[in-house]
């Protein structure tokens, strides 16, 4: 075998491992979604984001995110001085990330529709009787 072979046989396992994992794209909505509910630090988001199944972030990525974020203006930040150690940034959503995660609510209510529809057919071809057993009770 080639060494391009090689590379690209591990390119190719590579993609499909990335492709198990959940899409990057859906950490926005989450952090918008968290910022909704608390304006929290960074550190703080991350914690929450861990509890909420994101078990492999990179804090580098968050907080390049939050910047982005923070740029597009759906989230801004402050300083807050606390009496024991350094300030924090306290990160918190703005109209316009209100406005954004509204959107990503409608996508996702769009995606989960689909889903359902996946999980009902996938569901049917393992067992193609399940929903059928109503049909042969006795009236």
């Amino acid at each position: 075998m080639t060494t391009s072979n090689k590379d690209t046989n591990k390119k190719n396992k590579q993609e499909a491992s990335d492709s198990l994992t959940l899409p990057k794209n859906f950490l926005v909505p989450f952090l918008l979604l968290s910022l909704k509910q608390w304006n929290m630090h960074g550190y703080k988001l991350m914690q929450v984001l861990f509890d909420l199944g994101f078990t492999t972030l990179d804090s580098s990525n968050v907080y390049r995110i939050l910047r982005q974020l923070e740029k597009e203006s759906y989230i801004k930040s402050s300083w807050e001085h606390g009496i024991e150690g350094p300030a924090k940034r306290i990160y918190s959503i703005t109209d316009a990330g209100e406005e954004y995660l509204k959107t990503c609510h409608n996508s996702f209510t769009q995606y989960n529709q689909m889903l359902q529809t996946f999980f009902s057919i996938y569901t049917s071809s393992f067992f193609p009787f399940s929903n059928s057993d109503e049909n042969f009770k006795d009236d």
